[in-house]
């Protein structure tokens, strides 16, 4: 059978078979599409949409093409889920691209008895990724004690550690591991009643059944659960009446035995204006850390991410983007998603070439020589005699506070780092902060000698001016 691979079109196609356009809807109201042409779809999507494809995508089955409607069996629900919600348009895409007729696309689950995740059990505001399982996630000297204990609480819900609260910085896995825990659960324990949502979500809708009063309806929701997730529970400071409601929430769940799970940005200990009583519930359980991915990690996560979307990246691409890129998760992630877009738009391999010319090459000179996050890091917790945990907490005390500014100042000045990223990795605060940061050491470095003399020595250990 000819290939078809490019702009393949319905001409080329059907005159190969001498169709004509009769012959060719009945053709396709088979059982089956022709293996050829499926085969040219994915090799379509995987040129023009690669940020969407996945290696799974193999899996798929098209079962038919009916009335204009073309078939596809997913292998799970959550496959299915993520087809639906990111996928269809590109599917009807191509498929009309390739065929020349008007063409939707319909997915199915892996049987008629199918229902999706988020319908039956309850998963509210937050859409589940197959991207985001045990699977893909890596293990690492960063993760280690909140990877396993995540594992521990999706084998054996409300038995190993409870509540469960994982603490770090943006882009770092804690969705990734609140996802996965669903994901585990689900596949296990189909009929779980679950729910997984942000405590904006969870803020929102207590605030909407206040007004309307409908509280009754309210608890009976989020206290008739087997398992509740919340993702960046620190929006909850300063609400009290919230604070209130989730404190009795929290204890009716405990005391059944039913599985709480929270993210937040900083430990239970550090989120400022949340009352002692639900600091010491958020401990009574594993309170775990995730940080900053070492190198090697880093090159792991870049493998994983890449063979996801079915791309092969060699070790030196791997090794070149892990030391370019130091700051988290999401940003290796984005190098992949940046690299497939170039080397579809340039139809070039992704190869070393192609990532020096997209994130900017450098000698072997400036290499040894460049200042990374961590030479500052070092330099300021030395002198300053802190933890970079005490740097990326809430506290605000000046012992804490000034080592702090100056280490977003040295950050900005000395790293390819933007704002955002800089306030992100020290404790999730956003650019405005880190602006005043810098604002107020530019400051006192005018007006204070000893103070601009310390600049001066952190400048001199880091090799700059």
């Amino acid at each position: 059978m000819t290939s078809l691979a490019g702009s393949f079109s319905f001409s080329l196609w059907a005159l190969d078979r001498g169709l004509d356009r009769d012959d060719f809807r009945k053709f396709f109201i088979m059982e089956s599409l022709d293996p050829t042409l499926w085969r040219g779809m994915l090799s379509q999507l995987r040129r023009d949409h690669a940020s969407l494809c996945r290696q799974w995508f193999d899996q798929l089955k098209p079962l038919g093409f009916d009335g204009g409607v073309l078939t596809i069996q997913a292998a799970t629900a959550l496959h299915k889920q993520y087809l639906e919600r990111e996928c269809r348009k590109a599917f009807a895409e191509v498929a009309q691209t390739l065929t020349g007729a008007l063409v939707t696309v319909r997915f199915v689950g892996p049987d008629a008895g199918y229902a999706d995740p988020g319908q039956a059990n309850g998963v509210d505001e937050i859409a589940i990724t197959p991207d985001y399982s045990f699977e893909t996630f890596v293990s690492g000297p960063n993760n280690r004690l909140a990877h396993a204990a995540s594992v521990a609480v999706a084998n054996n819900p409300g038995q190993a550690y409870n509540p469960l609260f994982i603490h770090g910085g943006v882009g770092l896995g804690k969705t990734h591991l609140l996802q996965a825990i669903c994901q585990r659960i689900l596949d296990q324990q189909p009929d779980t009643r679950l729910l997984y949502l942000s405590c904006d979500a969870f803020v929102n809708q207590f605030l909407e059944c206040v007004q309307s009063g409908q509280m009754n309806q309210f608890r009976h929701r989020f206290r008739h659960v087997n398992l509740i997730l919340i993702d960046d529970i620190h929006f909850l400071t300063g609400k009290e009446q919230t604070q209130e409601e989730f404190f009795h929430t929290f204890n009716v769940l405990y005391q059944a035995g039913q599985q709480i799970v929270l993210s937040s940005d900083s430990p239970p200990s550090e989120i400022p204006q949340l009352e002692e009583r639900l600091v010491s519930r958020f401990q009574w359980g594993l309170v775990a850390n995730v940080s900053r991915p070492t190198y090697e990690t880093r090159m792991a996560i870049l493998r994983t991410k890449a063979a996801m979307r079915d791309v092969t990246i060699s070790d030196d691409l791997a090794s070149f983007l892990a030391s370019r890129i130091d700051s988290n998760v999401r940003e290796l992630e984005g190098a992949i998603t940046t690299l497939q877009g170039h080397a579809a738009a340039q139809e070039r391999p992704i190869d070393l070439a192609l990532g020096k010319e997209v994130f900017g090459d450098r000698d072997d000179t400036a290499a040894e020589t460049q200042i990374t996050l961590q030479d500052v890091i070092k330099a300021v917790t030395g002198f300053y005699n802190v933890r970079l945990s005490d740097l990326q907490s809430k506290r605000r005390h000046k012992s804490i506070a000034e080592p702090r500014q100056v280490c977003m100042w040295l950050a900005r000045r000395y790293t390819r780092f933007s704002l955002q990223e800089i306030g992100g990795y020290f404790g999730g605060r956003d650019h405005t902060t880190v602006m005043h940061a810098i604002r107020a050491v530019e400051e006192r470095r005018e007006s204070e000698p000893d103070f601009a003399h310390a600049l001066g020595r952190f400048e001199h250990a880091l090799g700059g001016s």
